[in-house]
């Protein structure tokens, strides 16, 4: 009698669903405890052995960006002179000392980045522990809605860390090192350097999962494809204040990362209208 009263959709989905048994609160908690742990330990083993090869993480990895052979400036040169303008566009790092000098800095700094690359190589596993918590409460129709959305996310993530460090970081790095006051030597500290490298790639990462985003938005009926064309313009200073944000005050690196969010929001006006016509039929 009670399934009558309820809209057919429900109907059918209270249907459609498998009989499973229910978890009380407690359970829940400590199913969500195993995965936390699976994903801590993909991380841990990934920062041991990032720790081990450290040498090589920092030389070619972290300070990579600072190197005149640097893929990044070797692209953008070849491209200057297959579009004719010679050295145009070549530009290399200027050369500057970086310093550790705190107590314990460079051992900290190394744990640090350890753990954060041992977390960005590690993401797809975080992601999918995280994703098999979340799935089993799922409809049927909703899982197959959602189908490969592991690998969806994990690769956008690791395409905008990607281009913040071979786009982003290299135009800002010219622009901070290369900004000096008369008498004044420009020196950055290891650990600032650090921190401006991670502000330069994980916010990118996370940027690009706005597809994603917009897809489960548009799913449950909080934002639609025509809501998102009405404030386009409204967007794109948006857009550009969150560029200004995540980048040092330098024009050309903040169009760097502002083009790619505005092509990333149209690409999610495209998956709102999808969501739209799958919902309709």
């Amino acid at each position: 009698m009670t399934n009558k009263r309820l809209p057919l959709d429900q109907q059918h989905q209270m249907q459609e669903r498998p009989e499973e048994k229910e978890m009380t609160f407690l359970e829940h908690l400590e199913e969500l405890r195993w995965h936390i742990i699976k994903a801590m330990i993909a991380i841990i083993a990934v920062t041991i052995v990032l720790f081990i090869f450290q040498s090589w993480l920092f030389e070619v990895i972290i300070f990579g960006p600072t190197h005149p052979d640097f893929v990044s400036y070797l692209a953008i040169c070849d491209f200057s002179h297959a579009v004719g303008l010679g050295d145009t566009m070549c530009f290399n790092p200027p050369e500057f000392r970086k310093q550790a000098i705190g107590f314990g800095e460079a051992f900290i700094t190394s744990i640090k980045v350890c753990f954060v690359g041992g977390f960005v190589v590690a993401f797809p596993i975080v992601f999918r522990e995280f994703w098999s918590f979340i799935r089993p409460g799922l409809y049927p129709n909703e899982r197959k809605a959602t189908r490969g959305v592991v690998f969806v996310c994990s690769s956008l993530f690791l395409m905008g860390v990607a281009f913040g460090y071979f786009i982003i970081a290299p135009f800002a790095i010219n622009f901070l090192v290369g900004y000096t006051i008369p008498g004044v030597e420009n020196s950055p500290t290891l650990n600032s350097f650090i921190n401006y490298m991670l502000m330069f790639t994980l916010p990118a990462g996370l940027i690009f999962e706005l597809p994603i985003v917009v897809y489960f938005l548009a799913k449950v009926g909080l934002i639609t494809a025509q809501t998102m064309r009405t404030y386009r313009r409204h967007s794109i200073i948006g857009i550009l204040v969150l560029a200004a944000l995540i980048t040092p005050p330098d024009v050309v690196t903040q169009f760097l990362i502002g083009i790619p969010l505005y092509f990333l929001y149209e690409l999610s006006i495209y998956v709102a209208v999808r969501v739209e016509k799958s919902s309709a039929d």
